[in-house]
């Protein structure tokens, strides 16, 4: 869903930032660590129930990370997110205003319905 392709972009973009100021690369891409993080979040994306109606990770009712996943996202988003305004303002703002949403309902629609 479009919805969660902007969530999946952010989340890339958030890891790159964190990743190019803490574990420089010559070639400018991402570490294998930060790759499979973002491959992690994406996987978990994909599974997750609340589809159009998700809000930030943060907010969510369902924690669906595991403890090491997530404890490395909070640690990314916390450095990252700040720098999110300069780099990717779209993609910040957008973040912001879904925090500000709440939670999503529990339990989630279910999809197709």
């Amino acid at each position: 869903s479009p919805n969660l392709q902007r969530d999946l972009a952010t989340v890339s973009a958030m890891v790159r930032i964190y990743c190019r100021a803490h574990h420089a690369d010559a070639s400018g891409g991402v570490c294998p660590a930060c790759a499979e993080l973002t491959r992690y979040a994406e996987m978990r994306l994909a599974k997750c129930p609340f589809g159009e109606e998700k809000t930030t990770c943060r907010e969510c009712p369902v924690h669906c990370y595991r403890a090491g996943e997530r404890e490395a996202m909070r640690v990314v988003m916390r450095y990252a997110g700040p720098r999110m305004l300069w780099r990717h303002p779209l993609l910040a703002i957008r973040h912001l205003w879904l925090e500000r949403q709440g939670a999503p309902p529990w339990p989630p629609k279910r999809r197709g319905h």
